[in-house]
Order: C-alpha cells, then structure tokens, then sequence
C-alpha cells in the first residue's frame, strides 16, 4: 500500500499537478466568468463540452512535463537530483509510455469537441502543440530564447483555445450575427493571453537562470549562458517594465472610472485592488532579483512568479 502511495505520488510530481491545477483554473474562470456572460449564457461551446476542452488540455500539458523530464535527466541530475522521477521511481520505457498515452488522450478529447463543433481547427492547434512540446523537450529547450517563446505562446494558447471553440469560424453569417460578441470576447482574450505570454516568458528565464549550472555542462545556449547574469536580467526588467506599465495604466483607468461614476461600484473596486497587489509584487520581484546570484534565489523569484500568475488569474473573479 505504501508503496501505490508513492508510485501516485510520484506520478503526480511528475506531471507537476500544481501547473496542471492552473490550466484548470484559467480555463474555469474564462469560460464562467467570460465566455458565459458575454454569450448571454447561450455560448457555441457547451459546459460539456468545454470539459473535454479543458481536459484536453491538462493531459497535453502533462505529456509535455512528462517528455520534458525523459530528455533532461542527465540535466536533472546535477540541477534538481532530489525531484528526479524518470530513472528512479518511473522507468524511461515506461515514461515514453505515459507521455504517448496523455498526447494520444488530449488529442482524442479535442477531436470530440472538434466534431461537435464542426471545425477542425481545434484539433490541429492541439496536434501542434503536442509536436511543439516534443521538439521543445527534445532540442529548443537547450536553445537560445525559442525554447522560452514556445512555452510562453503554448502557456497563451490556454485561454487563446476557448476563445477559438466559442465561434463557428467557417459559417460567415453566425460570425456577422456575433461581432459584438466577438469584439467583447476577442478584448478579454488578448488582455489575459497576453498576460500569460509575458508572465511565462519571464519566468522561462527565470528558471534558465536558475539551472544554468547543469546546462552549461550539457552545452546548452540558453539566456544565462550565452547573454551572462547582467544580460539576462536586463531582459528580466525590460519584460518586468512592460507588464508594470500595461498594470499601471489599467489601474488608472480604473481609478478614473471610481472617481467619476463609479464609486459603488464594488467589482470595480475590487479588480483595482488586485490590480495594486499585482504591481506590489512586481516591486518585491525586481527587489529580489537585483540581488539573486544563486540557484535559490531564482528558486524564490520562480516561485514567486506562479503567486503572481495566480493573482491575476483571479482578476477574473472581479468581472
């Protein structure tokens, strides 16, 4: 018994069940707190069927973890020994296995959802990204920026998924009948799409710094490696700026917007208060990354990185 228990849990470890929980959430929160109300409560993509999406979308990210730690154990071992599951408590056959069996499961999901919806996009969208996640593991990952580019889009393509399944792209009079929507719903999707990107991209970055130890071992050109510490972080704060900056100014307009006409309104209220915790802790990040020279110290900012993912995230909840 003891021993099923540490087989799930290592299983769970290896499919990092914590990311797994925001692809969830996201997903979750755009489609009830978004999708639903713009459409009126009558979308294209149904409750069932946006499931299978979001299922979908948990077993490909998995794969993805899954083949990620097949190519990088020589990697692992130097930087994270102690997290190393493939080569110890799951073999690499069986591995290989599991990582086949969650794609082949992702991409069975997506093609039921793409039936029903009568577009295939959906489905080859998946398929790509599943292709991606596999060259990423397998060559981009050691490579200069593409490798943190393909995560970050495929992290955007989250939220970017829902809004592709909630329109009948091919049928020219549903998408003239649905402008307004499409107009409302296409706003939420670059806002948080968007987001999502750069929030990724920082925090690839981030953890390339955080390993540059094992990678530079295993010739490696990531960020760190071929651009030094200075180089790297002043791409950090550039990208740090920019998120800062696009905050700043929504925060703004919010603010303009109690002070004028719309001062009880409470979920006005509430979307500037976590729009302020947001920039808060950008500031502590940028504090913390002036002085990060180790592996920990981009283990916090890392770390850190994912609170504030999940802090805006829950913006969602004040819409």
């Amino acid at each position: 018994m003891n021993k099923s228990i540490h087989n799930a849990v290592s299983f769970l470890k290896l499919i990092r069940y914590p990311n797994l929980f925001f692809i969830a959430l996201t997903q979750i929160l755009f489609y009830f707190k978004i999708v639903l109300p713009v459409f009126a409560g009558d979308p294209l993509l149904s409750v069932v069927d946006f499931f299978l999406l979001m299922s979908a979308s948990i077993a490909i990210a998995a794969a993805g973890y899954i083949i990620n730690d097949y190519f990088d154990m020589d990697i692992d071992f130097i930087n994270k020994p102690e997290r190393m599951i493939i080569g110890r408590t799951v073999s690499r056959r069986w591995a290989m296995l599991l990582h086949m069996l969650m794609s082949l499961t992702g991409l069975f999901l997506t093609a039921i959802v793409s039936m029903h919806l009568g577009s295939l996009w959906l489905l080859f969208m998946n398929f790509l990204s599943v292709f991606l996640l596999l060259l990423y593991s397998s060559t981009f990952k050691k490579k200069l920026i593409i490798g943190n580019v393909i995560i970050s889009l495929l992290t955007a393509w989250v939220i970017i998924s829902l809004f592709v399944a909630a329109f009948k792209w091919n049928d020219l009079e549903y998408m003239n009948a649905k402008q307004s929507v499409l107009s409302k719903l296409y706003k939420y999707t670059i806002v948080y799409a968007a987001f999502a990107f750069v929030v990724s991209l920082i925090r690839e970055v981030v953890k390339d710094a955080e390993d540059q130890i094992g990678d530079k071992q295993y010739g490696c050109t990531t960020m760190p490696i071929k651009w030094g510490e200075t180089g790297t972080k002043i791409f950090l704060f550039v990208w740090i700026f920019v998120l800062a900056s696009s905050l700043l100014s929504i925060l703004v307009a919010q603010t303009l917007s109690i002070a004028l006409y719309d001062f009880f309104n409470f979920k006005t209220w509430g979307q500037s208060i976590l729009l302020l915790i947001l920039l808060l802790q950008l500031i502590m990040m940028v504090r913390k990354l002036k002085r990060a020279s180790v592996p920990n110290d981009y283990s916090v900012i890392s770390r850190d990185l994912k609170i504030f993912m999940l802090t805006g995230i829950l913006t969602m909840l004040s819409l």
